[in-house]
C-alpha cells in the first residue's frame, strides 16, 4: 500500500530499556507507550522502511548503519540481566543507507557508512512498541560531533525525498535530558524548556527554524540539555519537513514523577 508522503517525528525514547521493564517501572511509561504505538495508525500503515536519527552514536561525519541484519548495543548500566538480552531482529536496509547516503552527498554533506553498526537503545526503545513485529527494516544515521544545530537542520532537508520513497524519518532523543536532574530536581527546568518548546513549535515555519536554530537562548535550555545530543535529532526530522505544521503527539507534565516531555510529529 503506498502511503503518500509521509510526516516526520521527533520521539522522545525514555530512559534504557523500559519496553522490557514494564512490570519494574509500574504505569511510569503508559502514556509514552500509548503514543508510540498509534503512531502506525497515524501514517496509515506500515512504511518500506525507517532512518532513525538516534541521540546515541556519533560520527565526525554523518554516517549510517548499512548492515543488513544490525546486532544490538545495550548502551546503558545498572538494569537487570534481561534487558542485555534483548533482541529486537528488524532487518537492515543496506539499499536505504546508501540511498540516504547519497543524498547527504548530493547535498555537499559528507557522510559514511557502518556495516558494523548494531542498534542502540534510543532505536530498539522507540521502535519496539511502534513495529513489535520487528517486520520493518531500521537504518540508523549518527549525530554529527559538534553538534551544529544548522548541520543537522541541513542533514534534514538533504534527506527530505525519502518521505515521499515510503521512508519514515524519526528522530529519537529525549525533549528533556540532564540525567543529574532527573528527578524533583529537574521538574522546573524541564517545564520552563518544555514550555518553550511547544511554542516554538507552534510558529510560522521560518520563525521556528530560527527559533530552534538559537534553542540555547530558551529558558532553562541548558539546565534541560547541559549537552545537547538528545535535542539533535530534531533538527533533522524538522529539517525534512521544514514547511509542515508541527503537532504534539506525547505529552506529561509528571513524566517519572516530576517531568515535562513532549514528542512532535511534522506533517499530516
Amino acid at each position: 500500500m503506498e502511503l503518500g508522503m509521509l510526516p516526520t517525528y521527533f520521539l522522545s525514547h525514555g530512559g534504557g530499556p523500559w519496553p522490557w521493564m514494564k512490570t519494574e517501572f509500574g504505569g511510569a511509561y503508559d502514556v509514552l507507550d500509548a503514543s508510540l504505538r498509534d503512531i502506525e495508525r497515524q501514517i496509515g500503515g506500515k512504511p518500506k522502511a525507517v532512518l532513525v536519527v538516534t541521540a546515541h552514536w556519533e560520527g565526525g561525519d554523518f554516517t549510517l548503519s548499512s548492515g543488513a541484519q544490525p546486532d544490538m548495543i545495550y548502551d546503558y548500566g545498572g538494569f537487570p540481566p534481561h534487558t542485555y538480552a534483548i533482541r529486537y531482529g528488524a532487518p537492515g536496509s543496506p539499499e536505504l543507507a546508501a540511498r540516504a547516503q547519497a543524498l547527504l552527498q548530493e547535498a555537499g554533506i559528507a557522510a559514511g557508512l557502518d556495516a558494523q553498526r548494531g542498534f542502540d537503545h534510543g532505536t530498539f526503545s522507540a521502535m519496539y512498541p511502534v513495529f513489535p513485529e520487528a517486520d520493518v527494516p531500521i537504518v540508523q544515521l549518527s549525530l554529527k560531533r559538534g553538534l551544529d544545530p544548522l548541520a543537522h537542520l541541513a542533514a534534514g532537508r538533504a534527506l527530505r525525498p525519502l518521505r515521499d520513497e515510503g521512508v519514515l524519518i524519526v528522530g529519537s532523543g529525549l525533549s528533556y535530558h540532564n540525567l543529574r536532574a532527573f528527578n524533583g530536581a529537574g521538574a522546573a527546568a524541564s517545564h520552563q524548556f518544555d514550555g518553550w518548546l511547544r511554542q516554538a513549535m507552534a510558529l510560522a515555519p521560518k520563525e521556528r527554524a530560527i527559533a530552534l536554530m538559537n534553542w540555547d537562548r530558551a529558558p532553562a535550555a541548558r539546565a534541560a540539555h547541559p549537552r545537547e545530543e538528545h535535542l539533535l535529532p530534531l533538527m533533522v526530522a524538522l529539517g525534512a519537513a521544514e514547511d509542515d505544521p508541527a503537532t504534539v503527539v506525547y505529552h506529561e507534565d509528571a513524566f517519572m514523577g516530576a517531568l515535562a516531555v513532549s514528542s512532535f510529529r511534522f506533517g499530516n
